[in-house]
């Protein structure tokens, strides 16, 4: 992920479009555009929607309604112009598996306690993006969330057998379900079987050709015309069946306190998530490549689909970045697309649920096969194993966490994991020594490759990190280290600060240790290249400043040997 969506700042047109930022500037003519959109999007969304609320164990219609609630709250209330908001295979896996925990699955408890917890995942991401913590979303590295994704795909993967082979769904940890599964495989109905792998097979095929060939769609229709000139039902092949549909009433779900203390860890770990895809979807798919997406404003109209879904008794919804690619490459101009495919949603629940019934349970399966199948990055996974093997141990770690825990215990796992590498990748960060460029005025990090000289009396020092409690102390004794291993005796220590862009309390305290420990030695204390406002604001409030005296700090490394010249 690129930048820190934190950082990007509001334009002109938040004022100018506080609502339906995407039909700004529209015109007539992209209404084609969008419609064409509109329709491929809901040939895309109806397979899909159904499926994921059966990942979640809810009624197909229930995966219809987040879709819309998605889709309308980020149309009035997000930037892009084609970001697509419903529900997603990635976060339904985590909730799912959080809330059988408190409720059995199906039941009118398990279906209240969605709703809640798609209130309080929507609160979350408003709030993150009102204040503007869109840097949150980056920290999660890739290797992590590449884990991340395999776990989640395990889980699909083995949450959908049971369908498409046609037998039970075992009880139990993942690995022992998968353990079960095996054992039965001799018992599996040939018909489901190739039901699923034949819808499977159909949505590979068109993706192959053509992304915008509504594989899913026409993998679905066939299975149903199957069941029916077949009759299929009758050999043990298992239907939707009837869909009851009533007009969604809105209402605040009532939970326990009990259940809200329960359900506050998993709606942060969900927030986090949703954050981390929803900002990866709109940097892939800018409204304006020449401008830096709001990434803050998305949180907004992602989190009130999440608080919309929840008071109409759906689940939590988040980005899509298939379906948004979809908008994209189908000429989509703007939100109209959504809000068409929403239409049309909106008709096949009040005039076509009969379509649906007939439609089996493993053609459903089948289209969760290929989610499952594509979240998968491969071609990342081989180049982090090739290129970095230690970041490609994290991704083994956290998808094994997410297999063999509890699925939201697993996510945690992987975010913590995150923030650790990031950490150590901090603490590693060591004083380097800098020598002059033969011929310049350039000081560059002591390298084999590159010829270097020094100056007498001189040592130049550097640290390519923020300057922090994690790696003060490292930093004090590297520097005294240099100190003590000089032939000849130091007139004038250099910390050629480019890379520190920020010092916190603890290491301004070992700084300023350092600089007095020169000073009793007789040493001059100069700093060079303090570019960042944030690391010059600390020098300052820190007294680190006052403590060097006047005219100690320098725009170059030269220029402050220069002045030590000057002065002697």
């Amino acid at each position: 992920m690129a930048g820190h969506s934190g950082a990007s700042q509001p334009s002109t047109s938040d004022k100018a479009w506080p609502l339906f930022r995407s039909l700004e500037g529209y015109r007539a003519a992209f209404l084609s555009r969008d419609l064409f959109a509109g329709v491929t999007l809901a040939a895309i969304v109806i397979p899909e929607q159904m499926a994921t609320a059966r990942l979640g164990g809810f009624a197909p219609q229930i995966g219809f309604l987040a879709f819309v609630a998605g889709s309308l709250a980020f149309a009035a209330f997000g930037s892009n112009r084609f970001l697509s908001s419903g529900a997603d295979s990635t976060i339904t896996p985590i909730f799912a598996g959080g809330l059988a925990a408190l409720a059995a699955t199906g039941s009118p408890d398990y279906a209240t306690l969605a709703a809640a917890l798609a209130l309080m995942v929507g609160l979350m991401l408003t709030a993150a993006g009102i204040f503007r913590l869109g840097w949150i979303a980056d920290l999660l590295s890739v290797p992590v969330t590449i884990g991340f994704l395999a776990g989640i795909s395990v889980h699909i993967l083995i949450s959908q057998l049971p369908g498409i082979l046609g037998v039970p769904a075992p009880e139990g940890p993942t690995l022992q379900r998968f353990a079960t599964l095996a054992e039965h495989l001799g018992e599996a109905n040939v018909f489901t079987l190739v039901i699923g792998l034949g819808v499977l097979t159909i949505i590979a095929l068109s993706e192959r050709i053509d992304s915008r060939i509504p594989g899913a769609l026409i993998g679905l229709a066939l299975a149903a015309a199957a069941v029916m000139l077949l009759h299929l039902e009758g050999r043990g092949v298992s239907v939707l069946g009837a869909i009851s549909v009533e007009p969604p009433k809105l209402a605040i779900p009532v939970v326990s306190v009990g259940h809200l203390t329960s359900l506050l860890p998993l709606g942060l770990i969900i927030s986090i998530v949703v954050m981390v895809q929803t900002a990866a979807t709109t940097r892939s798919f800018p409204t304006d490549p020449n401008e830096p997406p709001d990434v803050n404003r998305d949180f907004v109209g992602v989190g009130i689909g999440s608080i919309f879904a929840g008071t109409i008794g759906a689940f939590a919804v988040d980005a899509s970045p298939p379906r948004t690619a979809v908008v994209s490459e189908t000429g989509g101009r703007s939100q109209i697309a959504g809000l068409a495919s929403v239409a049309i949603v909106i008709a096949l629940l009040a005039f076509g649920t009969s379509l649906l019934h007939r439609i089996p349970n493993a053609a459903l399966g089948g289209v969760l096969l290929f989610v499952a199948l594509r979240i998968v990055r491969l071609g990342q996974i081989i180049a982090i194993f090739r290129q970095s093997f230690g970041e490609f141990l994290l991704i083994l770690v956290t998808a094994a966490g997410i297999i063999l825990l509890p699925i939201e215990q697993g996510v945690g796992i992987g975010i913590g994991l995150s923030l650790l590498h990031g950490i150590w990748t901090t603490t590693r960060a060591r004083v380097q020594r800098f020598e002059r460029v033969p011929g310049t005025s350039i000081w560059w990090p002591v390298s084999s490759k590159l010829p270097g000289e020094q100056e007498q009396g001189v040592i130049v020092v550097g640290l390519q990190a923020p300057l922090s409690f994690l790696n003060a102390y490292d930093f004090r004794r590297d520097v005294m280290a240099a100190l003590k291993s000089s032939p000849q005796k130091v007139q004038l220590m250099v910390l050629e600060a480019t890379g520190i862009v920020e010092i916190d309390f603890t290491a301004a305290q070992v700084l300023i240790q350092v600089i007095r420990q020169c000073q009793e030695d007789g040493i001059d204390f100069a700093i060079a290249r303090l570019e960042s406002e944030r690391a010059q604001a600390a020098i300052n409030r820190f007294g680190i400043d006052a403590l060097l005296g006047p005219d100690r700090q320098f725009r170059s490394v030269e220029e402050a040997i220069r002045a030590r010249a000057g002065k002697g």
